[in-house]
């Protein structure tokens, strides 16, 4: 990877922590004052923390990411270590996707939120699964390459003994 394109990830990632961080802060009280003042006010402590936690789940994916374009940039990528990053991923994709359902579960009862929008929540959370088992598949692909460098660099020292 060259070093244009680690830092162009690397400033696009800048950005979308920084926004997340925005958005806890400045937006999550907005949203706490528009709850006030509505028909889900009795359910808007538990909407405030999902929403604070998908913010949560973002950033720890954010930070992995700049954890795993490091360990490219330094050719370290193909190693145990990147397994931590890729499980700590899908970990959090998987959350965000449980944080979904819990929010479609919470607006769903009553008239407050149209059903629709609660069948959005739902394929939405499903998709955030998909994107967890397309991780899945990914972290197979890296512990297939992991595998192979292991071989290389035994065959590399068997034919440096015999050289």
């Amino acid at each position: 990877m060259g070093r244009l394109t680690v830092l162009a990830l690397r400033l696009v990632l800048v950005a979308l922590l920084a926004g997340s961080v925005l958005v806890q802060t400045v937006l999550v009280a907005l949203l706490a004052a528009d709850l006030e003042e509505s028909v889900l006010t009795d359910r808007s402590a538990p909407i405030l923390v999902i929403v604070v936690l998908g913010m949560v789940t973002a950033q720890v994916v954010l930070v992995c990411v700049w954890r795993l374009v490091s360990m490219v940039r330094r050719g370290t990528v193909f190693s145990q270590a990147a397994f931590r990053y890729v499980h700590i991923v899908t970990g959090a994709f998987v959350a965000a996707a449980l944080l979904v359902f819990a929010l479609g579960v919470i607006l769903a009862p009553g008239e407050a939120v149209a059903p629709g929008i609660v069948l959005l929540l739902g394929g939405t959370g499903l998709a955030v699964l998909g994107v967890a088992l397309i991780v899945l598949v990914l972290r197979m692909l890296l512990a297939q390459a992991v595998a192979r460098d292991v071989e290389a660099s035994r065959m590399r020292a068997e034919l440096a003994e015999v050289i």
